[in-house]
């Protein structure tokens, strides 16, 4: 199965990522959820708890049939003079085949995990919130996982991670995609995973 992962900048956010070689500006979403129904077979989309950002979203994702779960932040960046945080975001996943209970986790759908600091960009994913959304996903080691905004190459590692944890003794090892130096280049837009 192919499988893609989304973390775009948030809508609105883009201008955080001008200073990026492949920065291209705001994100068309509809687009991109195209793309993500169009070229793959389950996929794991980021999003801002905006109103603004469900606004947009809601409506795009709502044919796909994609489930709205929630990345609840344990620690997030309080700012002074805000009185609210913004300490959980959505993670639309589409489920690549039906999710198999297993041993190793608990499908729920939120995942508590607090915020990355000095990952080198803005948005950088905790692995525990990777692993959990190839859970979400139902991916499984053999899958092929394209990180469609690499950013700081997080998703990458952790998928790679994920694909050595979970291949049992004599099964063969997946094939690694082209590192991420290589793959930035690729990237139209920067994103934050």
């Amino acid at each position: 199965m192919k499988i893609a992962y989304a973390d775009p900048p948030y809508i609105g956010c883009a201008h955080l990522y001008c200073d990026r070689p492949d920065y291209a500006g705001e994100v068309d979403h509809a687009a991109l959820i195209d793309r993500l129904e169009r070229d793959y077979d389950g996929w794991i989309l980021h999003a801002a708890a905006t109103p603004h950002s469900f606004a947009v979203l809601a409506p795009l994702v709502e044919p796909t049939g994609a489930r709205w779960m929630a990345w609840v932040k344990g620690f997030a960046a309080f700012k002074r003079n805000v009185p609210v945080a913004w300490a959980w975001e959505p993670v639309i996943v589409k489920a690549a085949r039906k999710p198999v209970v297993s041993k190793r986790l608990v499908l729920r759908d939120w995942v508590q995990e607090s915020i990355t600091l000095r990952r080198g960009l803005t948005g950088a994913k905790p692995e525990a919130v990777c692993l959990w959304a190839f859970e979400m996903v139902a991916a499984r080691p053999e899958d092929t996982l394209d990180d469609l905004f690499p950013g700081t190459g997080a998703v990458t590692a952790a998928w790679h991670s994920w694909q050595r944890k979970f291949t049992l003794p004599g099964d063969p090892v997946p094939a690694l995609p082209p590192s991420d130096s290589a793959r930035r280049g690729r990237s139209r837009t920067g994103g934050a995973s």
